[in-house]
Parts: C-alpha cells; sequence; structure tokens
C-alpha cells in the first residue's frame, strides 16, 4: 500500500485520489476551497487545507492543480501556491517524497518551475528530501474515475531511474500502455501535442462539414469512411516523423486543389491553407526534397 497525496482536488484531482483508493492505497486530498473539501469528507474521504508530512513515511505528492488560459499563455499562479506549499512542507518532513506532476503544463515545468520552487520552499535538495516527476493526466471529465482506472495510456517521466521504477510499480496495475521517459518535459509535451491533435481533427472536419453542407452532401458518412480509409487514421505510425515534409504526388496536389473546392462555394479553409504553409516551411528547411522519397509521402 502506497501513502498518497492529491494536492488540487477538482475533477482530475478528485478521480486520481478515488483511484488511488479502489486500488487499496492510503489517500489524503489537500485543497484551498473549503466547500470542496466539505463535499470529500461528506463522501468519507480524508480531506484537508493543508499538507502535512512530518510525520508520513516516503510518498507520492500528485500536483492536480488548474492551469487555465489567460490568451495564448498558461495560468501558472495555482501551481506557484501549490508548490510552495508542497515545498514547506518538505522542510518539515523526515523521509524523502516524490512530488509527481500530473496537471497539463508547458513543457519544462516540472523541472524548470516546480523543482526550483521545492528546492527553495524546503531548503532541500532534488535526490535529498525530494524527487521529480511527471505523469500527465489523459481523464475525459465525464468519465474520469473510469479513465483513471482503466487508462488505455499511462506515461511516467523522471531523471531518477528509481522514481520511474515506483511510479511504474504504483500504476502498472491498472492496466494499459505504460510509457517510460528520463525527461520530465517529454512527458509534458506528450500531453500538451495529445490535446492539440484531439483538437486540430475536430477542426479540419468542421472545416470539411462547412464544404459538405455547401455542396449539398451528408458529411457522416463520409467521415465515417475516410476514418477507415485513410492511413492517417489506421496507422498510428504514419506521417508522425518530424522534420519531413509530405511529398509525392496525392497529397501536395490536392491541399492545393481542395483550396479551388472551397473558393468555389465562396467558403475559406484556413486550417488546410495553414496545412500547406507548414509543409511549406519545412520542405524549404529540409532544402526543397519534398519528392517521393519523403517518410511523409504519399
Amino acid at each position: 500500500m502506497a501513502r498518497i497525496f492529491i494536492v488540487g482536488s477538482g475533477v482530475v484531482g478528485t478521480a486520481t485520489g478515488k483511484g488511488f483508493l479502489h486500488a487499496g492505497h492510503k489517500v489524503t486530498f489537500i485543497d484551498v476551497d473549503e466547500q470542496r473539501l466539505e463535499a470529500l469528507r461528506s463522501q468519507g474521504l480524508d480531506a484537508h487545507s493543508d499538507l502535512d508530512l512530518m510525520a508520513e513515511p516516503s510518498s507520492f505528492i500528485f500536483l492536480t492543480l488548474p492551469t487555465p488560459n489567460v490568451g495564448h499563455a498558461y495560468d501558472m499562479s495555482a501551481f506557484e501556491t501549490g508548490s510552495a506549499s508542497v515545498g514547506r512542507a518538505l522542510r518539515k518532513a523526515i523521509e524523502s517524497h516524490v512530488v509527481v506532476v500530473r496537471s497539463t503544463v508547458p513543457p519544462g515545468t516540472a523541472e524548470g518551475f516546480v523543482e526550483p520552487t521545492l528546492q527553495e520552499y524546503s531548503g532541500k535538495n532534488p535526490g535529498d528530501g525530494f524527487t521529480v516527476a511527471s505523469n500527465p493526466e489523459f481523464l475525459r471529465a465525464a468519465s474520469a474515475v473510469e479513465d483513471f482506472r482503466h487508462p488505455w495510456m499511462t506515461v511516467v517521466a523522471s531523471r531518477s531511474a528509481r522514481t520511474r521504477e515506483r511510479l511504474g510499480e504504483l500504476l502498472r496495475p491498472f492496466g494499459g500502455d505504460l510509457r517510460l521517459f528520463a525527461n520530465p518535459a517529454e512527458a509534458e509535451l506528450i500531453k500538451c501535442a495529445h490535446n492539440i491533435y484531439n483538437a486540430t481533427k475536430i477542426s479540419f472536419w468542421n472545416e470539411m462539414w462547412r464544404v459538405s453542407r455547401e455542396l449539398g452532401l451528408e458529411l457522416d458518412p463520409i467521415a465515417q469512411t475516410v476514418a477507415r480509409s485513410a492511413e492517417g487514421s489506421i496507422n498510428p505510425l504514419y506521417g508522425i516523423r518530424g522534420g519531413a515534409p509530405y511529398g509525392g504526388v496525392c497529397l501536395p496536389k490536392d491541399t492545393q486543389g481542395f483550396l479551388g473546392v472551397a473558393e468555389s462555394v465562396g467558403l475559406r479553409m484556413p486550417l488546410l491553407r495553414a496545412v500547406i504553409e507548414v509543409n511549406d516551411q519545412m520542405a524549404r528547411e529540409a532544402g526543397g526534397q519534398a519528392g517521393a522519397l519523403s517518410p511523409n509521402a504519399a
């Protein structure tokens, strides 16, 4: 049985904590919102406003704090406050603890932001009193508890091999594909790219929906068929090699030519234009070698 603290007990934190409880671990929820704490206590859960590590054995401290955007930036104020509070608790701790960044954060947060904050407020150095890791969540709001208990993918990253091993042991019993990384920034970028990829796919089909509507076509059966025919949908490795523009005949021809189809029905396709712009830029950086030998050719 592991000792686990959840710092930030919103949707992600509550699902994470309940998942660990269901697996037989000892969990304490930490939050600054008294109403949220009362709601947790009403469910029989251990919930407090302050983190106290003084008499605790070596534990996992999961940071599940909000990181909303403000314009084109993440608001890290809750992370700053939460990390400082964990640092103060570490100052009084006897044992060493693993601090795990689970929220969606900019790449580099664990080592470039959380670690120095913990160091400042604890008076201890990484590896001597605490280690830092990243374990991004892939939870859907409507099914967060079930998603945690039955993950399709678990990502763990830490500079410390022992920390990676311990987190892997903690999370492996839940199942799913477990992937380990030595650099926390890799895990943090995985989560950002995961969400952005999903958003891009939705916007792609919304662009196609607008064109289909103007052409008098029903998009749903078209999209369902393409989802089964396009190699980009059925082959997870297709097109993911960075630094290589798409080439061949079909992709350059159809991305350029379909802009004219959209224009003929009075529509702009900003996402498709961005696809072409990015590919043109990559082709220039690759010295114009976007031909049939490109690994992203069709």
